[in-house]
């Protein structure tokens, strides 16, 4: 007979740790087991005045991808916010990085727009201080009370030793210039040019210190 309702409230399962309920192979009953993209928070970093946001353990071979949320991230002065990464024990963190931007953006007084890829945010293969995860354009993240970054960072198979370590950003973030406030939004991708294994990364702005902000890192399953 085709089972037509399940009961939840009769049904008595106690997972392993790190497991879920989920339909067997057969769709015919249940199994815990398993279940992939999930976010398991590992660590989390605030900013107050810090020169740098350093995520210097948990990044292993326990996951294929890390994602870095950073929350409402404030310069003490007018910034590039971006990240570096490093590969072993010494705090050099001037891996070469390639990156492609693109970039919109669209102000409260709707008289300035634009969308398109932006060179100014690019970097080419070289030991820069850190890649940029919010712009150089609009004249950075200003020190405005209410101007900000947040967004994403992926890091993908960061304990590979065979490939490079590739990466995608999304930032979002208001920004005021010229007597106008922007909202703007840039996406990031590009690659980290090791083979060895990324054991660390860095989150700090061009210039001056992170004011305030909040960064997580989260392994997924």
């Amino acid at each position: 007979m085709a089972l037509s309702k399940v009961d939840f409230n009769n049904i008595n399962v106690t997972p392993a740790a790190s497991k879920k309920l989920k339909w067997n192979s057969s769709a015919n009953g249940f199994e815990t087991g398993d279940v992939g993209g999930d976010m398991v928070l590992l660590s989390t970093l605030t900013a107050s005045s810090s020169a740098t946001l350093d995520f210097t353990s948990g990044i292993d071979s326990t996951y294929k991808e890390y994602i870095f949320k950073y929350i409402d991230i404030h310069p003490a002065s007018n910034a590039t916010f971006g990240f570096q990464v490093d590969t072993g024990t010494n705090t050099s963190y001037t891996q070469a990085i390639v990156s492609t931007t693109f970039r919109a953006y669209h102000n409260e007084d709707d008289n300035d727009t634009s969308l398109g890829y932006s060179s100014g945010d690019d970097q080419p293969q070289s030991g820069e201080t850190a890649s940029s995860l919010a712009p150089q354009d609009l004249a950075l993240i200003s020190t405005s009370n209410d101007d900000s970054a947040s967004g994403y960072l992926h890091l993908f198979d960061p304990s590979n030793t065979t490939f490079m370590k590739h990466f995608l950003a999304t930032s979002n973030g208001v920004k005021a210039l010229g007597g106008s406030q922007y909202s703007y939004n840039q996406g990031s991708a590009g690659y980290i040019n090791t083979t060895t294994a990324i054991t660390r990364v860095r989150f700090q702005c061009n210039t001056g210190n992170i004011d305030a902000g909040t960064i997580k890192m989260y392994g997924v399953t």
